[in-house]
């Protein structure tokens, strides 16, 4: 049975900090994966963490290993750009996700 997840991805070794998100290599492959695990719903919220080198995503997923292996097929993980930093089970208390 699925049930929420927040997870945290930060930047990898391929990281270019002197470039913006968009303009990492191979943006528009990762958008368009993003995209579509949010138009599925696996991903339900994502966007980066202000201030930080992280991006916070809030996952609909049976256990850790779903999420690890549904993300290893991310350009960027593959190309370390972005990485799994943290898993973590969060129980919504308020407000609704649908």
């Amino acid at each position: 049975m699925s049930r929420l997840f927040a997870v945290t991805r930060s930047r990898g070794t391929a990281w270019n900090d002197s470039l913006s998100l968009e303009q990492q290599a191979d943006w528009r492959r990762h958008a368009d994966f993003m995209n579509a695990l949010h138009a599925e719903g696996f991903v339900l919220l994502g966007g980066p963490l202000e201030g930080t080198s992280d991006v916070l995503l809030i996952i609909r997923a049976d256990d850790a290993n779903e999420i690890h292996a549904r993300l290893s097929a991310d350009s960027w993980t593959s190309k370390d750009l972005l990485r799994i930093k943290q898993i973590v089970p969060w129980t919504l208390r308020l407000g609704s996700l649908g």
